[in-house]
């Protein structure tokens, strides 16, 4: 969002695109690439946070072309440089409201408004979070989302996985390949994931689990040393050595803004076709606000890519 200096800024025209991109993650920019590329002159409204989770991801070893590894918040970087290249243009502001009822959308955000011929909504999911004290000053440094990301870097240590839900226990096996021993806490006394799971995970011998049980803070020094539990049942405390936490109690789709107006799966995440197009015809959907299956760097840049290739596509056939 960009800063004001209080004073009351004119009242300008809306913006007339052909090609409005929410969102500057993975999905957004590549999104901006193609369209970009086949000269639409897209902008991307950045939102609140520029290039999205994997901005704050340390370092990003599963994407190709980066041998030796690359920061999340510099690969972030490279992508808006390339789209930039061909003549997308990033706007660091966030969208506040949109009329898809009719075409051009009108798109309302802080300094300004839109009317664009196409819109690809690439806003994301927020990870849910703890909301403890060192959640977030660890976050980065043995706090974790996404174990397919990040547990490379826990080779032979030992790491907690709170959740009881399939991705917890995906993510708890798929943990077990780098860590000697994977500690599940969960807050009730049996798990919501499937059965099929629950016997992968219990049979594993590298797994184990702590029942009736929430993590109350995460200490360290630098890095995460240890968890605070407590036993909802008998209220006894407990301080757990650990290496790392990795939190999987679900994702919240960033999609609140298209409520009513878009078709959304129960889980809020927007529906989208092969094509990426959603229930509006030139509005499209990429990366993980359609996507609560895989949500890797790599699957978003490429919904993104097929997001600008169909926007382009609709604008042409028109």
């Amino acid at each position: 969002m960009n800063a004001t200096n209080g004073s009351k800024k004119p009242k300008t025209q809306p913006e007339h695109v052909k090609n409005l991109i929410l969102g500057s993650g993975p999905a957004g920019l590549g999104a901006a690439l193609y369209t970009a590329r086949a000269q639409l002159e897209p902008v991307v409204l950045a939102g609140p946070e520029f290039g999205g989770q994997v901005s704050i991801t340390h370092i990003v070893e599963n994407y190709p072309g980066f041998p030796e590894a690359v920061g999340g918040a510099e690969l972030t970087e490279l992508f808006k440089k390339q789209a930039e290249r061909f003549g997308a243009r990033v706007v660091f502001d966030s969208a506040t409201e949109v009329d898809l009822s009719q075409r051009p959308f009108r798109v309302k955000a802080y300094d300004k408004e839109y009317l664009a011929d196409t819109l690809i909504v690439a806003t994301g999911a927020t990870p849910r979070h703890l909301a403890i004290p060192g959640e977030t000053e660890f976050t980065g440094r043995g706090v974790s989302y996404c174990g397919t990301c990040d547990g490379f870097f826990f080779r032979g240590k030992q790491v907690v996985v709170v959740g009881g839900g399939d991705s917890a226990l995906e993510e708890g096996v798929f943990l077990t390949r780098f860590a000697s021993k994977v500690t599940v806490v969960h807050r009730r006394d049996e798990l919501r994931a499937s059965a099929i799971l629950q016997q992968r995970a219990t049979q594993n011998p590298k797994m184990a689990f702590i029942w009736d049980t929430v993590v109350g803070k995460i200490q360290g020094n630098g890095a995460v040393q240890q968890v605070d539990l407590e036993n909802l049942k008998t209220g006894k405390k407990e301080a757990f050595k650990t290496d790392g936490i990795f939190i999987f109690i679900g994702h919240t789709p960033n999609t609140q803004l298209f409520q009513g107006q878009l078709e959304m799966d129960p889980g809020g995440y927007l529906v989208a076709n092969r094509y990426m197009e959603t229930s509006v015809p030139g509005v499209f959907a990429a990366g993980e606000v359609a996507d609560p299956h895989f949500r890797q760097v790599i699957t978003s840049a490429g919904m993104g890519a097929a997001a600008g290739i169909q926007a382009t596509r609709f604008l042409e056939s028109e």
